[in-house]
């Protein structure tokens, strides 16, 4: 099996008017129209995907309850989407803290990322990856998790430093 992308992900949501508003307010997605011939249902495509939808989403009603995954059932944690330059993830930190939806940013090393709670608390990860020319002795080095610092960050690379490609290798 030769999986090499996600093309899209459902997701179940109370709301489906307030999930399309947040997604697209918040993070750039694009409502596709016509995408909502299923009642209760609307598809979104992320900025620059070449795909049908990226995003589909399902609605459940107000009665439907939190999801437990990562605490009382298994499930899925989150998903991560890439963007393409270091601004891209300062302008969607300043667009998730406005919406009172950032709870953590995080430095791996490798990968600067941002985390993010939907209005029905289900969780994504937005990350830049530094790219593999200028990765340095310091990110490989580096272990675990720490605080990220996109200020620094920032100031290091550029505003328009280019994501790199998937773990940061060079391309094939």
């Amino acid at each position: 099996m030769a999986i090499f992308r996600l093309n899209h992900a459902v997701l179940y949501v109370r709301d489906v008017t307030a999930s399309v508003a947040f997604y697209r307010d918040v993070l750039g997605f694009g409502y596709i129209e016509g995408g909502d011939s299923f009642q209760g249902a609307a598809f979104l495509r992320a900025p620059g995907s070449t795909n049908d939808h990226d995003l589909g989403l399902f609605q459940l009603g107000a009665e439907a309850g939190p999801s437990g995954a990562g605490r009382t059932t298994v499930g899925l944690y989150h998903l991560a989407w890439e963007v393409d330059t270091l601004g891209d993830l300062e302008d969607l930190a300043k667009g998730l803290t406005g919406a009172g939806a950032l709870v953590g940013a995080s430095d791996h090393g490798t990968t600067k990322s941002l985390y993010g709670r939907d209005p029905d608390g289900l969780e994504f990860e937005i990350v830049w990856i530094i790219p593999a020319a200028l990765l340095t002795d310091e990110d490989r080095a580096k272990g675990g998790v720490s605080r990220l610092d996109l200020a620094a960050e920032i100031a290091k690379y550029g505003r328009d430093a280019r994501s790199g490609l998937g773990i940061s290798r060079p391309a094939e």
